[in-house]
């Protein structure tokens, strides 16, 4: 891992830190208690990505706190920039994190093909004493 690699990983750990903490002390319901899940900057650090968890939300909400994160993305900058002392902070982009639900949609479907594959195998050995 380079020493660039580090820093970034340095940034999007304290990033996943801060904004939930910023996002907490906000006036808005709808924003103010979003789980970031994770935060992915961008090479040279001058952009983030920040994932959100999809669990409470429904899509009309989502959409809604969209719009109101864009809107405040301004003050959750200044806010990483003067709690860390940095000189300038990434620009946020916010995407909701879908992958939580497909993995355990995913491990849904593998219970039904295990308890398929169990339900074949005591069938057949039912048909094998016969």
């Amino acid at each position: 891992m380079t020493h660039e690699e580090i820093k970034r990983h340095r940034v999007e750990s304290i990033l996943k830190e801060i904004i939930p903490e910023a996002l907490s002390g906000l006036d808005d319901e709808r924003i103010n208690g979003l789980i970031v899940t994770d935060v992915v900057c961008s090479k040279g650090r001058s952009d983030a990505k920040v994932y959100l968890d999809t669990s409470c939300l429904s899509e009309k909400e989502q959409n809604e706190a969209l719009r109101q994160l864009r809107a405040v993305a301004g003050y959750l900058q200044n806010h990483c920039k003067q709690s860390e002392g940095w000189f300038k902070a990434p620009v946020f982009t916010f995407e909701f994190d879908h992958q939580l639900e497909q993995v355990t949609r995913m491990e849904a479907i593998f219970k039904q093909i295990g308890a398929k594959k169990s339900d074949d195998k005591e069938e057949g050995d039912r048909h094998n004493e016969s």
